[in-house]
């Protein structure tokens, strides 16, 4: 998830323009195409929420289908395009997708926005990690990526990435349980 500074995903608007950034970060690092290229690669399988599904195809029409070939699954209750013959549409149980469906077959299934989708597999304890960056900017209002997680939920730091753009990566783990 990408988020401003006071824990924003969007704007009230659904905008997200402010994630560009011209800060400068003296020392932080250079993200390159090469290394997101990598990163991209060792997601097996795509699971987003309807909405961002719908504004991915939007920008698609401008910026090409950023998802790839990779199965991707679309958690809705309308009847929505699947556009491309690797896209599936799902309404039923999280904990059953996960389960019987998606572990079996996958290493690494990526949550591809959408803070409510997010905020559901944390809540069910169906999430392994959470990837926060933080864009350098306070927005004051927009819509919150853990507005509704209704619980306390411990994590542990994995790591922390400066870029040179001053945007930060916090990459913790989600614990299973209370011990430490």
């Amino acid at each position: 998830m990408v988020a401003s500074l006071d824990g924003m995903i969007a704007k009230n608007d659904n905008s997200v323009s402010w994630f560009e950034t011209t800060d400068f970060y003296e020392k932080g690092i250079i993200l390159t195409e090469q290394d997101t290229k990598a990163f991209l690669e060792t997601i097996d399988c795509y699971v987003m929420g309807s909405r961002t599904y719908e504004h991915a195809l939007e920008l698609s029409k401008s910026y090409g289908w950023p998802y790839g070939d990779k199965p991707t699954i679309v958690l809705t209750h309308r009847d929505l395009p699947a556009g491309r013959p690797n896209i599936e549409m799902y309404s039923g149980d999280l904990a059953q997708l996960v389960n019987e469906r998606l572990k079996p077959v996958y290493q690494n299934v990526w949550l591809a926005g959408g803070a409510s989708l997010a905020t559901d597999f944390i809540r069910l304890k169906l999430a392994d990690e959470i990837r926060l960056s933080i864009i350098p900017i306070v927005l004051g209002d927009g819509k919150s990526f853990f507005e509704q997680a209704g619980q306390e939920q411990a994590l542990h730091l994995k790591n922390v990435t400066a870029y040179k753009n001053g945007m930060v990566e916090l990459h913790y783990e989600i614990k299973k349980h209370s011990d430490k």
